[in-house]
């Protein structure tokens, strides 16, 4: 039962923002991005930081709970005004106090933010787009630096446009992300595509329909997750029409806060309380976006006409002035109307004995009121926003009051210590846990971050605290975390224990930490559900029964945990060797390439790549399935694809002509010989050689079936027969980011997403291209190939071109080798971050094999010995190639 209470996401700035089933809708508020407010894309454009602030102060005062920054633009630096704008920021609470989503196509931009912005933010976003192994490079990293992120539902297909493609994507990307990068679920945003309905075409009839289950769908199956969108796409089909937008908006957001969103980017002045939309318009609405009618589009068209659109005020009639008191509270409260709160307070200041009591009485009524509207998903984070602002200048104006009375102090629920581990200066959860408690009448001792180990238990004994919270948002932390448990026990305590960061998980504390201490032990994900747990262990009629089944629960988990057994069996390393794949070496099969040595192509001719480009992805990426050129003459959706073919045919033509992006490559041909039956020696000069380590599967093959590495499809040493590999690194990336930028500060999200899909399609076309151009050309070893586009893309040629981090060669270490080997980085300027990853991101790289023999396969599951080895070939530790090889380690 407390499984779920106990992670939660757990986000902050100067303040926590802990987001639990509680919390419903959190609102993230874009308009300090460049591409969502021409005003500040100007302004940042001018330099003018000091008036980009007040944007962003807007924002938060307007209801914002997060704030998306941006700095996506073609004439802005965006690495230095993220960091410059962010650095900003922080040294103003009144911003600051609030979480930041640091949102931009580059890796560079991002990784900058997150070095200086504090507390805990949100990267926006990753996908499976460019496969599993970018995806898990990225994850890695937003994970060392102790971000949340939001996964879009997106992968190597495209977007996903239907409920089974949302549950599939956001299925595999979970597992991937909790399974083999071991991020906390928690973490874990899905942004599920929210799509526009009552477009008059069929298949968008159950467009919201399909998100509000695919919502309902994660949130059951998903654990601990949360999920994200961009509610205005719903309405886009009446833009122009604000009163039926807003309807909308908030039936949509009804609905799929019922399912289980809880975070999206909604306008508040789009956006109307679910009670007060009339019922005729809210019939209609939900007709349309609950798919309840065949007409319902229909009908709601027709409807909409009669609509007379009023301008929304920023305060309603003012004849509720003439209410009684409480009623005046609670309305100003429910609807956010600061105008008349303070003399409203006054009157009831001077109607009470104590100045606290209108706390505890008028106001906290009127807050009750705002709660179950809340709770009911009848009203949303913006507008409860607004009743907090009216809540806290009320209380600002009580508290001269309250202090001069010496009215203040009240019986504590609990002393709660808080600390950041030592060696972890990541502190956002715990501020966010911090801050909630505090609100809810605990008090808390706030150590602040890389606090000692001893320090924290000194802290608890002086303070007599009644709980001890450790948080950690890094992987050493979680040993910190091992260690104090440890000693509190050594040192007879008997304080429950709260866990909580970004590496921590349940899977950890009940393994790692709840064994060395005899008292509770909770891992808290989610900083909303900290004061339901706090509770449970701290009220004397539950705490007893909680630690006894918190206890249980764990053990059980443990149990279960330790005892699972992999299906497969596995042989040892040497015995895989000695199954490896036999190729019965023919000279006559093996090809000198024509130009040995390493070659670069400078801004390449992207008019070269457009015959080669796959489209049939890129239609699934606009949620249009079919198979490229038959999709055009689809009966359901062939006017669609034409229109959007013809469109990224005319942006393509504007690419090219203009050179908005750039394309670059280097690769390289190469003698190569197997060696110690995994690697492969490539020589790059008589004394200069370099070696690819390659990975051997381990899983027990049927009778005939080898062991496969990719070493084996390159001659060995020992035969005497000179083999040759090719490595390369292909990019059309440079200036994406900008281009994209470009577009969305002028509202053109369209646009925006067809050249980033226009790039990924481009650098495949390029690796495509250049594959080509290698085999029939280079490297020679197929001069007469003839194959259309359609062979090229089932690669019916012959070899392969793997690549570091795919299934075959997991490894991303390798990349460092092709990087050395071909000095990418200086020839065409594409990077490896800090996890490996590639940027710009429409970027691809791997070998090439020529062999006939050679094919594709997965590595799966390798055990310890074959680690240690592997190692010990490389030159490096054995922690770090387990710390790399993690997910496929099968112990």
């Amino acid at each position: 039962m407390h499984n779920n209470q106990a992670r939660w996401l757990k986000l902050s700035g100067l303040e926590p923002l802990i987001i639990t089933p509680e919390s419903n809708f959190i609102n993230v508020g874009e308009r300090t991005n460049v591409a969502g407010s021409k005003k500040f894309l100007r302004l940042i454009k001018e330099g003018n930081f000091d008036e980009a602030l007040s944007v962003a102060r807007e924002q938060v005062e307007g209801g914002a709970q997060i704030i998306d920054v941006n700095m996506d633009d073609g004439l802005i630096d965006g690495k230095e005004a993220m960091v410059k704008f962010l650095n900003l920021i922080m040294a103003e609470p009144d911003i600051a106090r609030v979480p930041i989503m640091i949102d931009s196509s580059k890796w560079e931009i991002i990784e900058a933010g997150l070095q200086v912005v504090q507390g805990k933010c949100v990267v926006n976003s990753i996908s499976l787009k460019e496969g599993e192994a970018l995806f898990i490079e990225q994850a890695r990293k937003i994970k060392r630096y102790g971000a949340a992120v939001i996964i879009m539902a997106f992968d190597e297909v495209g977007q996903a446009d239907s409920f089974q493609r949302r549950i599939e994507i956001a299925e595999r990307s979970y597992r991937v992300l909790v399974d083999v990068v071991n991020f906390p679920p928690e973490d874990i945003i899905f942004d599920l595509n929210v799509f526009p309905v009552a477009t008059g075409m069929q298949e968008h009839r159950k467009n919201a329909v399909h998100f509000i289950e695919a919502t309902r769908w994660v949130r059951t199956n998903l654990p601990h997750c949360s999920v994200s969108g961009g509610v205005s796409n719903v309405s886009f089909s009446f833009r122009g029409n604000n009163t039926v937008r807003e309807a909308m908006h908030s039936v949509f957001l009804y609905h799929a806060i019922q399912a289980g969103m809880n975070i999206g980017i909604v306008n508040p002045t789009m956006l109307e309380v679910y009670d007060e939309i009339p019922k005729d318009l809210l019939t209609y609405v939900e007709d349309v976006v609950l798919d309840r009618r065949e007409d319902a589009t229909e009908r709601l068209l027709d409807f909409a006409e009669t609509v007379i659109d009023k301008a929304k005020e920023k305060t309603v009639d003012d004849g509720w002035r003439n209410t009684p008191l409480q009623d005046r509270i609670t309305r100003a409260l429910v609807k956010g109307i600061d105008q008349y709160i303070i003399e409203d307070i006054e009157e009831a200041r001077q109607s009470v004995d104590k100045p606290i009591a209108v706390i505890e009485g008028h106001l906290m009524i009127g807050m009750n009121v705002v709660g179950d509207l809340f709770g009911s998903g009848k009203m949303f984070l913006p507008q409860v926003v607004k009743s907090a602002r009216v809540m806290k200048k009320a209380v600002a104006y009580l508290e001269p009051y309250i202090f001069s009375e010496k009215d203040a102090v009240t019986n504590s629920a609990g002393k709660v210590l808080m600390a950041t581990v030592k060696g972890d200066v990541h502190d956002i959860g715990k501020n966010i846990v911090s801050v909630v408690l505090a609100c809810n009448n605990y008090e808390i001792v706030d150590l602040g971050v890389m606090v000692p180990p001893e320090q924290i238990i000194a802290q608890a004994k002086e303070h007599q605290v009644d709980i001890v919270g450790l948080s950690g948002l890094i992987t050493p932390s979680l040993d910190e975390m091992v260690f104090l448990a440890k000693e509190m026990q050594r040192q007879n305590f008997e304080v429950p224990l709260l866990i909580g960061g970004a590496t921590t998980s349940k899977a950890h504390t009940a393994v790692k930490i709840d064994p060395q201490y005899n008292h509770a032990v909770v891992h808290v994900n989610d900083a909303s559900r900290a004061v339901t747990v706090v509770g449970d262990l701290l009220q004397k009629d539950r705490k007893a029964g909680y630690t006894r089944n918190l206890k249980e629960e764990y053990a059980t988990f443990r149990e279960r945990f330790l005892s699972r057994q992999q299906i497969k069996t596995y042989v040892s390393h040497k015995e895989a060797q000695a199954n490896k794949f036999k190729i019965d070496w023919n000279p006559a099969e093996i090809v000198r390439p024509n130009t040995l040595g390493i070659q670069v192509l400078q801004d390449f001719d992207m008019e070269k790549l457009r015959s080669f480009i796959d489209w049939t992805p890129f239609f699934r990426s606009w949620d249009l399935h079919g198979r490229y050129p038959d999709i055009l003459q689809d009966s359901i959706v062939g006017n669609q694809a034409t229109e959007l073919f013809a469109d990224a045919q005319e942006l393509l033509d504007k690419i090219i002509s203009e050179k908005l992006l750039k394309a670059k490559a280097v690769f390289g041909l190469f003698e190569a010989n197997q060696i110690n039956q995994d690697d492969v020696e490539v020589k790059i000069s008589e004394d200069n050689k370099i070696v690819f380590h390659t990975l051997r599967q381990q899983s027990k093959k049927a009778a005939n079936r080898p062991n496969l590495a990719l070493a084996d499809f390159i001659a060995p040493k020992e035969t005497g027969i000179q083999d040759y590999i090719g490595s390369f690194c292909v990019s059309t990336g440079f200036g994406t980011a900008k281009l994209a930028a470009d577009f969305e500060a002028d509202h053109d999200d369209y646009n925006s997403i067809m050249v980033k899909a226009l790039a990924d399609r481009l650098a495949e076309a390029f690796a495509e291209f250049l594959h080509k151009e290698v085999r029939t050309k280079h490297w020679g070893y197929a001069v007469g190939e003839q194959l259309t586009n359609e062979e090229l893309i089932k690669e019916t040629y012959k070899g392969i071109r793997p690549a570091p981090g795919y299934p075959a060669c997991p490894d991303h270490l390798e990349k460092e080798t092709i990087w050395k080997l071909l000095n990418v980085e200086e020839a065409i300027g594409v990077t490896l971050t800090q996890s490996l990853a590639m940027w710009p991101a429409a970027s691809v790289s791997g070998y090439y094999f020529a062999h006939p023999e050679a094919r594709y396969f997965g590595l799966g599951k390798i055990k310890s010995d074959q680690v240690s080895a592997y190692a010990k070939r490389k030159d490096i530790s054995i922690e770090k190639a387990t710390k790399w090889l993690m997910p496929n380690i099968s112990e």
